[in-house]
Parts: C-alpha cells; sequence; structure tokens
C-alpha cells in the first residue's frame, strides 16, 4: 500500500506569524497519524521560517512512524538531523528568497556537496532520499552518489493546465519511475499534489512507495479538521488502486 507523509510545515507557517505557540506542529503531527498518516514530513530551513529546532526534536520522540526531515545539504543543518536521526532525510534544494521550493536538487552540479551529506547522513542509519526533477541523469547519478531513494518533484505535473500538459507530465514521470526502479531506487513523490491531481497520478505510476503532502491537506483542515483532511487524502489515494 502507498505511504502518506503529511507535511505539516504550514501548521508551524500559521505559529511563526505571531511567534506564539499555537497552532503546534507537534499536535498536528499527532492528529495527522490519528486520520491514518503514514509518516510525517518536515523541512528544516536554515531560515527557520517555519519549523523550528525544537520542533524537530520534540516531533523526534512523539512520531513512532517514519519521521521524514526535508533539509539543505547544508553542514549545519546536517548536523541537526545526524544528532535527532529522523527515520529519512530527504534532501532538497533552497533558496531564501523562495516561497516553497521551486523544483528539483541539481545533484549533477553538486555532486562533491550532496556526496558528503549522503555519506554523514547513512552513517548514522538514515534513509537518504534526493528530492530532484524526473530527469534520467538525475536519477543515474542519484544512485551512484549512495541514494537510496528518488522523491520525484511533480510541480510541473501539478501546475499543469490542459489536459495534453498533464499527460506529457505524466508521461515524463512514468518514464523517471521505470527508470528509478530499474536502479533498485525507492520511488517517491510530492510536491503541489491534491485531492484530485493525486487520483491520475497513482493510477498511471502504481509503483510510486510514498506520496508527500502538505499545502493542500492542512488547506482542507481549516474547513474540516486535520484528522478529516487526511483520511480523505488516504481516500483519494486508495481509490485509484482498487
Amino acid at each position: 500500500m502507498i505511504r502518506l507523509g503529511v507535511n505539516i510545515d504550514h501548521v508551524a507557517t500559521v505559529r511563526q506569524a505571531r511567534r506564539g505557540d499555537e497552532p503546534d506542529p507537534v499536535a498536528a503531527a499527532v492528529l495527522a497519524l490519528l486520520g491514518g498518516a503514514d509518516g510525517i514530513t518536515i523541512h528544516l530551513r536554515e531560515d527557520r521560517r517555519h519549523i523550528q529546532d525544537r520542533d524537530v526534536r520534540l516531533l523526534r520522540q512523539v512520531v513512532t512512524q517514519r519521521l521524514n526531515l526535508e533539509m539543505a545539504a547544508a553542514d549545519p543543518i546536517v548536523e541537526i538531523a545526524c544528532e535527532v536521526k529522523p527515520d529519512e532525510a530527504t534532501l532538497v534544494p533552497e533558496r531564501r528568497e523562495e516561497l516553497t521550493t521551486e523544483g528539483g536538487l541539481d545533484v549533477v552540479a553538486h555532486q562533491a556537496v550532496v556526496r558528503k551529506a549522503v555519506d554523514r547522513l547513512k552513517a548514522k542509519g538514515i534513509v537518504v532520499s534526493l528530492f530532484i526533477d524526473p530527469d534520467i541523469r538525475q536519477i543515474e547519478m542519484s544512485k551512484l552518489l549512495g541514494a537510496e531513494a528518488v522523491e520525484l518533484q511533480t510541480a510541473r505535473y501539478s501546475e499543469a493546465r490542459s489536459p495534453a500538459d498533464r499527460e506529457r507530465e505524466l508521461d515524463a514521470l512514468e518514464e523517471a519511475s521505470t527508470f528509478a526502479l530499474e536502479h533498485k531506487l525507492h520511488l517517491h513523490m510530492g510536491h503541489g499534489l491534491n485531492y484530485y491531481n493525486v487520483q491520475p497520478l497513482v493510477k498511471r505510476i502504481p509503483t510510486v512507495e510514498e506520496l508527500n503532502i502538505g499545502h493542500s491537506i492542512v488547506s482542507r483542515a481549516v474547513f474540516v479538521g486535520l484528522e478529516r483532511a487526511v483520511r480523505e487524502m488516504k481516500d483519494a489515494m486508495r481509490s485509484m488502486r482498487t
């Protein structure tokens, strides 16, 4: 069964708007797990715009399922990951001026930095995934650098405006998925997925093991609560697997 990793960054975004105590990302993680999440995903950014160091440490104590830490391949963040030991670390690109992660990590252009981070994380027993574009060269290099999984970024698919564009992006994801599996990499996907576009993706690529979804679920939770929002996403994913 495909896993759902619920990204709770935007719960922390609301909290940081007032620099207060609520809403609490740790409480959000508990509710997401009660709603059926298979794991919790968080992004500890270098500028600490939402998730804070304390959140990471508390969540490691609370989350008994998979804790996936998204992070830049920066030494101070790698140091925290090695101390906290999430179940999985996903290396992502990061620019301070961006609103959210834009595109995949260019592991071909940044081989030395990525390899150093991968080696340090794996030495602590942490599964390493690389968030990359659905590109054959990026997948091939991910394998060479020692990653155990790749998370194919689905932004272009999620943002496609026409049926033809969506079909083209699904084709690219399917081709990249096949290549990743041939290279014995675990297959994850994420970015911009919602209750509607997740269904054709799962139907087309049933080999995907994990989807990481945040903004759509947190947005839905404003109206129906987090447990129900997670449950509805799991139902949407499951409906295309039957």
